[in-house]
């Protein structure tokens, strides 16, 4: 993770020490995606009120709000909390197991609205170097282990996957649905593979969960505070239901690869392999 400024983390303790905004972001651990006017529900504050409390959690990168329709939805972002355990008790064992995976259960959370999984990360870099990653077949390769995607990132074209690192890429009726340079990549996921199938009692459930067609969608920016570099938001969303097999599944493989892209990019790998 990115070590934070002393500005922000500040901001992360001040945003922390009203009441208010710790009951907000109890309700986004319980469910994610609220909207201002669920966030509101059963609260005792205006709207303005609320809003006000939201905007500190965001300037804080605590809360990230994503536009979905006419709707603004909110959703936790346990970066900022996990940078100060790192800081003020990672010199402890005890509670770290705990800590991580009550961090777990916070990303993965089972009912969330549309868009379903929304991470966000800050890496050091650039938007262009970003973009790259995300797109140039030598970087995958090494942040998934061998596989994953590969394309020519036009709008329209396929998108082919590689699921085993000794294996070829597969066609699986993905495409590319928009490819920003330096600004936003997204694209369709692939459906239920045959592997899945004993996650489900019944050929018909496999056959049902295999008609889902969800869609993953990275968003480049700079980040709020410079120091922290740029900002990457992954979306996945578009499943059928908080329920979903494929949600569950690569809510936190998504973690897993960002982890691994942060990695290689503030490694200096990247640089190495351009030189």
């Amino acid at each position: 993770m990115v070590a934070y400024s002393v500005g922000a983390m500040d901001a992360v303790f001040r945003a922390l020490a009203d009441a208010s905004r710790r009951r907000l972001l109890d309700r986004l651990n319980t469910r994610n995606g609220q909207s201002l006017r669920e966030m509101c529900e059963g609260l005792g504050m205006s709207r303005q009120a609320v809003s006000k409390h939201l905007a500190v959690l965001e300037a804080a990168s605590l809360v990230t709000a994503v536009r979905h329709g006419r709707e603004k939805l909110h959703y936790l972002n346990p970066v900022p909390i996990q940078e100060l355990a790192d800081r003020w008790v990672g010199r402890f064992d005890r509670g770290r197991l705990a800590a991580l995976s009550d961090l777990k259960r916070t990303l993965e959370g089972t009912s969330m609205r549309k868009p379903e999984f929304v991470y966000v990360i800050y890496i050091q870099s650039t938007p262009d170097e970003l973009y790259r990653a995300l797109t140039d077949r030598a970087f995958i390769a090494v942040y998934m282990g061998g596989m994953g995607p590969e394309s020519d990132w036009q709008a329209g074209s396929p998108v082919r996957w590689k699921m085993d690192p000794n294996g070829g890429f597969e066609e699986l009726g993905q495409r590319v649905l928009e490819a920003e340079p330096g600004r936003r990549l997204s694209y369709t996921w692939h459906t239920l593979q045959p592997m899945h199938r004993e996650l489900f009692g019944s050929d018909e459930e496999f056959a049902e969960a295999c008609r889902e067609r969800s869609r993953v969608t990275f968003d480049i920016e700079p980040a709020e505070i410079p120091e922290l570099g740029v900002k990457l938001t992954i979306t996945h969303d578009g499943f059928d239901s908080p329920d979903s097999k494929m949600l569950e599944g690569t809510s936190g493989g998504w973690i897993m690869i960002a982890s691994a892209l942060k990695t290689m990019l503030e490694g200096g790998r990247l640089v190495a392999r351009q030189g």
